[in-house]
């Protein structure tokens, strides 16, 4: 179990990633108000500030040895401080490309913003140990041992069933983005952030239930155990075929049953408001 002065110091690192995460994209929104590459800029920070706290989650819990509940209390917690400072960026590849097939994001807004949530991701990759080599806890300066690199493979389960998690995580994933609409707005932010960290249990012990291809670039693919191949087959290619199934069930096959969308174009896949982007 990570010592309390383990986790006081990494609850300090990822209140110290939002909070400059957050000026950022003030200051960016405050010089630039009316520049129409702003959203990119947005999608960049948010999704640094993402993967940045994700690797610091996950020192804690598979480094650290910190309890599951409490883990899963970080997840949700972080989850809401996602839903509410990311300020109509999407920080997964697969929502923009949901988007793109709703007609909400063009296919060069849709790319773009692909280009930037892995390269934010690698930057965090890169960012991180820099932070942890200040060892300013013990779980920090022990994470130096191996180089600030993951030891063992994230993928516990044979490929096919390793994929088939991270497809069926999208999947619930998107559905509840596509349904959350149905819930009061001020409860919509909580609602997703709870079906995360239901994923996240489900399906973590397995794969560590990322189904986000940017956040896992950044924090699975540099682990050691499978070939990159093997990463791309489990955490980009289930991922985007569970994001597909959920936006053919929605758009296609119940449409054709009840004779009425049931998806609302202004929603992303976190369920929150969205404007057509060039």
């Amino acid at each position: 179990m990570a010592e309390l002065a383990d986790l006081a110091v990494s609850l300090s690192f990822l209140l110290g990633i939002v909070v400059f995460s957050e000026v950022a994209r003030r200051t960016a929104l405050y010089l630039f108000p009316n520049r129409n590459w702003i959203i990119y800029a947005l999608e960049s920070i948010s999704t640094f500030q993402l993967c940045a706290c994700t690797h610091e989650l996950k020192l804690l819990a598979e480094v650290g040895g910190l309890e599951p509940r409490i883990s899963l209390t970080l997840t949700f917690l972080i989850s809401v401080v996602y839903g509410l400072s990311f300020r109509g960026a999407i920080c997964n590849p697969t929502g923009a490309l949901e988007q793109l097939y709703l007609g909400t994001l063009t296919r060069r807004c849709a790319l773009t913003r692909i280009s930037c949530q892995l390269i934010a991701a690698e930057v965090a990759r890169r960012v991180m140990p820099h932070a942890w080599a200040l060892a300013l806890s013990d779980l920090h300066e022990q994470h130096s041992l191996t180089g600030f690199t993951c030891t063992n493979s994230p993928v516990n389960a044979p490929l096919l069933q390793a994929a088939a998690v991270e497809l069926g995580c999208a999947f619930v994933m998107h559905t509840a983005g596509f349904t959350v609409e149905k819930v009061e707005e001020k409860y919509r932010v909580p609602a997703i952030a709870a079906v995360i960290t239901t994923l996240v249990y489900a399906g973590g012990h397995l794969t560590g239930a990322v189904f986000n291809p940017a956040l896992a670039f950044s924090i699975q693919f540099p682990c050691p155990g499978n070939s990159f191949a093997e990463y791309s087959f489990v955490y980009w290619i289930g991922p985007i075929l569970g994001m597909t199934g959920s936006l053919l069930l929605f758009h296609e096959v119940i449409p054709a049953i009840s004779g009425k969308s049931t998806i609302s174009k202004h929603l992303n896949s976190n369920g929150l408001e969205m404007k057509k982007m060039k």
